[in-house]
């Protein structure tokens, strides 16, 4: 596994990955989104990994793709354009997959700037914390001349609207973790000695429930912001014959006629 990142999983099923190149701000090279990818891809078939929480270690969350040192394979004879085309197809963009359709549910605890593509690193998480002196910032249009990636161009219209996310894509300017609360772009702000503290917490609840069941929430979500009311209503009603079928429903059912806490863990 690579060192660019650091795990832990703990007694409660929650696995902790933790960029570790905080000498630049965990930029993402090649060593980092591979050992991210080959983590995701172990947790998938982990039955142990209920839950997965993703943060940076030192000042920084994720300053977007290294510009300077990426690691990436030659690419003699390659224009920028074709060796950006490649890293997107054969890193980030099967990156943004993997944490968006984990079979785990995912909180990022952003601990510190998230700049370029570490928004929209951030921003695949299914619940999205910041500590209170972290920053948002989309500096791709303005510094680089080039869109948002890392999905950041469909997860921050969508979560915030098109004049914020024009706003913050053509600005550059940084987006304190409070009005990224306030707007909607993240679920908490929370004071920053407290963050992982909370993270682990909401984490644990998380890899105490029907960990499928909350995907399928997350899921339907996601699915709504292209679907017309019809088209989800159908959509509704065919994931509902499938959960309400399931042994997390079942287990639900039985543990409210008892009057007690349902036990989602034991059931496979």
């Amino acid at each position: 596994m690579s060192n660019a990142i650091e795990k832990n999983l703990n007694d409660k099923g929650v696995l902790q990955l933790t960029l570790n190149r905080p000498e630049v701000l965990n930029a993402m090279n090649a060593d980092l989104i591979m050992g991210l990818l080959d983590n995701l891809y172990e947790a998938k078939a982990n039955q142990k990994v209920r839950s997965i929480v993703i943060t940076g270690n030192g000042r920084g969350f994720c300053a977007g793709a290294d510009l300077v040192d990426g690691g990436w394979p030659s690419s003699e004879g390659l224009s920028s354009g074709e060796v950006t085309f490649n890293n997107m197809e054969n890193a980030f963009n099967p990156l943004v997959k993997a944490i968006t359709q984990s079979n785990k549910p995912v909180i990022s605890a952003v601990n510190g700037i998230a700049a370029g593509g570490g928004v929209g690193l951030a921003l695949c998480g299914d619940i999205v914390l910041a500590a209170e002196s972290a920053k948002f910032k989309l500096v791709f249009g303005p510094n680089l001349g080039i869109i948002s990636d890392v999905g950041a161009s469909w997860f921050v219209p969508n979560l915030i609207g098109r004049a914020r996310a024009n706003g913050m894509g053509l600005l550059g300017e940084d987006i304190s973790a409070k009005q990224a609360k306030d707007w909607g772009l993240i679920w908490d702000c929370i004071p920053n000695d407290e963050l992982m503290i909370r993270a682990m917490e909401i984490a644990e609840k998380i890899a105490d429930g029907p960990i499928e069941g909350l995907k399928a929430v997350v899921k339907a979500h996601d699915r709504a912001l292209s679907s017309t009311l019809s088209e989800q209503l159908d959509y509704e009603k065919e994931t509902q014959r499938i959960r309400t079928d399931s042994k997390d429903f079942k287990e639900g059912v039985k543990a409210f006629a008892e009057k007690r806490k349902p036990n989602f863990r034991d059931l496979n």
